[in-house]
């Protein structure tokens, strides 16, 4: 590579972009890079699941390299996985057909709420002071894990207590938006990025 540190974005090709990706932009040592090939994103010194779009099609996209992107990250590839992203590590989903990743065993189901989608702010259960204690949510659907241990943090909706974030390898996964959670959620993620500076 460059010297610099190089951040994917795997592109669904299902819309805007600019808040996460201005988002990840910190400064000169680091690289923000689009990807709509599943294998050449994995060339990367981290690897980026955005939140914009529908299970089915971004399964679809992600089918043809999907087993080399579970193994990268199950063998350590930084991942930020962002609400469809978060998604993306289970299963499968009561949205619509298609596998995703099954880097985490379990599945996602649709919110149990009157109102659906979940739009607006929300608290998120942690004592992880990395994570912002109010976060921006976006959801009709949320990751139910087969093991609880990979949640670090909770959020409710109505009455549906559900996990907002979870962890596996060096891959953090969460439901809300972080780029459009004001400071608290941009500060999570130059966190990460700065994590993986080289």
């Amino acid at each position: 590579m460059n010297g610099k540190t190089i951040i994917t974005v795997f592109d669904y090709g299902a819309g805007n972009m600019h808040s996460l990706l201005k988002a990840l932009d910190i400064g000169a040592d680091v690289e923000v890079r689009l990807q709509t090939d599943p294998e050449a994103a994995l060339e990367t010194d981290a690897l980026v699941l955005p939140g914009v779009g529908a299970f089915s099609n971004a399964a679809g996209r992600l089918a043809s390299g999907a087993p080399a992107m579970r193994d990268a990250i199950l063998g350590g590839l930084p991942t930020l996985c962002i609400c469809l992203g978060m998604q993306l590590l289970f299963d499968d989903s009561e949205e619509g057909p298609g596998a995703g990743l099954g880097v985490i065993p379990g599945h996602v189901r649709r919110l149990r709420a009157k109102r659906v989608p979940q739009i607006g702010w929300n608290e998120v259960e942690s004592l992880d002071e990395a994570l912002p204690q109010v976060a921006y949510f976006a959801n009709s659907y949320v990751c139910d894990p087969d093991d609880p241990d990979c949640i670090t943090a909770y959020t409710t909706h109505e009455r549906d207590r559900f996990a907002s974030v979870v962890t596996v390898a060096n891959t953090i996964g969460v439901q809300f938006h972080p780029e459009k959670s004001s400071r608290a959620g941009v500060s999570f993620v130059r966190d990460f990025v700065n994590g993986v500076i080289r």
